[in-house]
């Protein structure tokens, strides 16, 4: 293919998770049951915290935050998979891949900025607990919110536009289940040297320094409990982190997995399947992790079930 007009005929063959059309049934039924029960668990979260006066604070604010984005993080890679796996085929187009790799990066972005901005909602909350009300108020709550959006839009789209100038061969095959930048940069047929470094400079801005802020906002806070006296403060406090410690080691710990396997083993194969811990199966946990192990979003989620079923 030349380096002419690629876009308007270009299309990408995306392999999948397996070959086998045995497997295909069931792939589909998993896929789009863990699908269903992220999307319902999630919307579920949402509408606790917007109908339940008792979880109007920014924790709370930021988990609603975060259950649209998974929503929309799964959305924006299941249905083409399911689409894909049901009707046998595994062809994407350029324009259709395009996208998704911006809104992959848009909503994996956010996921990191949200899960730091909730370590720093902690760590103002239990280090800082007389000045948190002042600190965390609703105005810096959303600017903090959408000061994320701005930024994650705008280098995604930068990512987006430097992609739109590369070209691919006819047919050109990508070893994953969806359009993931670095997969896509390695099929690319010409130069990838400014791309590459882009995201480098991505990788730091959206991995290296959300978790770096985390792991410093945990370590004030382990410091923080180890001064106080009374083991049911400490108890209190250290409960209050635990469902958002629980999210955060299941999607940087898989993610990271993914990409040191890949690294490690070449192997395209297994980098897929630890892929879809991270992208399917942690947006689905979420939801779980903190309605079980939260008090106030358990209560919310009864009183919400009580409502609903009274007319």
């Amino acid at each position: 293919m030349g380096k002419g007009n690629h876009t308007e005929v270009s299309q990408f063959l995306l392999l999948g998770l397996s070959d086998d059309p045995k497997l295909q049934p069931i792939l589909f039924g998993m896929f789009l049951f863990m699908y269903l029960v992220t999307v319902l668990g999630n919307l579920i979260i949402i509408l606790a915290v917007s109908s339940d006066s008792h979880l109007h604070t920014p924790m709370y604010f930021f988990l609603s935050n975060l259950s649209f984005v998974d929503i929309c993080f799964t959305s924006t890679i299941v249905p083409k998979m399911l689409v894909n796996i049901q009707t046998m085929k595994k062809n994407i187009t350029y324009i259709e891949c395009l996208t998704q790799v911006y809104f992959f990066m848009v909503f994996a972005g956010m996921d990191n900025f949200l899960l730091t901005v909730m370590a720093f909602d902690r760590f103002v909350a239990i280090c800082h607990p007389l000045n948190y009300t002042v600190i965390m108020s609703p105005h810096f709550c959303d600017l903090l919110v959408l000061m994320c959006w701005i930024i994650i839009l705008s280098v995604s789209l930068l990512h987006s536009l430097l992609m739109k100038q590369l070209t691919f061969s006819m047919g050109t095959k990508i070893p994953h289940f969806f359009c993931e930048l670095a997969q896509v940069l390695r099929v690319a047929s010409s130069d990838i040297l400014i791309n590459n470094i882009l995201l480098y400079v991505a990788t730091a801005l959206f991995c290296v320094f959300p978790v770096t802020g985390i792991l410093y906002s945990y370590s004030q806070i382990v410091s923080s409990l180890f001064k106080m006296s009374s083991a049911v403060s400490k108890y209190k406090a250290f409960s209050t982190c635990g469902s958002h410690l629980c999210v955060v080691y299941l999607f940087y710990g898989t993610a990271l997995g993914v990409y040191l396997s890949s690294d490690v083993t070449h192997s395209s194969q297994g980098s897929t399947l630890a892929s879809v811990m991270y992208t399917v199966v942690t947006p689905m946990l979420n939801p779980f992790i903190y309605s079980l192990r939260n008090k106030d979003v358990m209560g919310a989620l009864i009183r919400l079930l009580r409502a609903g079923s009274c007319p």
